[in-house]
């Protein structure tokens, strides 16, 4: 597991893939949709990243990063809205995915 500190741009990323990866189908509208967000190099390194990580490390990096990083009220606000583009693709959202966005908000706020 990677224990470097990522910046917001990384920790976004990371992020929005997790959820992509929250009901084990990441299509590829999603992925479209989180690489027209960031530089193929970020993409790409956190892509790398989330596919050798389960949901519960995940979550643990998530979590750690959010803690060392300062965000405010606007800009959590812009990145609950981005997780919830990522979960509504596909124009519903799955059990999984309900249950990750609720751990996600406990993280968040």
């Amino acid at each position: 597991m990677n224990n470097n500190q990522w910046t917001k741009e990384e920790l976004k990323i990371y992020t929005l893939l997790l959820c992509a990866k929250a009901d084990n189908n990441i299509s590829k509208e999603q992925l479209d949709l989180i690489k027209s967000k960031v530089d193929t190099e970020t993409f790409e390194k956190m892509h790398q990243e989330i596919l050798k990580d389960s949901q519960d490390e995940g979550l643990y990096k998530i979590q750690k990063n959010v803690s060392w990083l300062h965000y405010t009220a606007m800009e959590l606000g812009q990145f609950k809205k981005e997780v919830h583009q990522v979960f509504m693709t596909d124009n519903k959202m799955m059990m999984r995915e309900s249950i990750v966005d609720e751990i996600l908000d406990n993280i968040l706020y």
